[in-house]
């Protein structure tokens, strides 16, 4: 039986193995808590989902969609508003100085 479980998973590719992960997906949780004379300091809770982004959608986590930065569509986000209106205080400021 042993040697069965072994054989399995010695022919398991790196590429299976990957597949399999973002097809169920994996959660990895961790806790990260700083004391000092018993009185807590900081306290990070760690939380990491590994899946694909069908496998994603399907529990409900499609973040990326809301967010206008991971848009591709062309729409601004507001970081390039505000670089574009920089750019225009820049060319004010230049044409009454110089």
């Amino acid at each position: 039986m042993a040697r069965a479980i072994a054989q399995s998973v010695e022919s398991s590719t790196l590429a299976d193995i990957l597949e399999r992960v973002l097809d169920k997906g994996v959660v990895l949780v961790g806790d990260i808590k700083i004391k000092l004379v018993d009185i807590e300091l900081l306290t990070i809770q760690i939380r990491l989902l590994v899946a694909s982004v069908d496998k994603a959608r399907e529990l409900g986590i499609d973040w990326w969609r809301r967010n206008p930065d991971f848009h591709g569509n062309g729409t601004p986000g507001l970081r390039d508003e505000a670089v574009e209106a920089l750019r225009k205080r820049v060319e004010e400021l230049e044409r009454r100085g110089g």
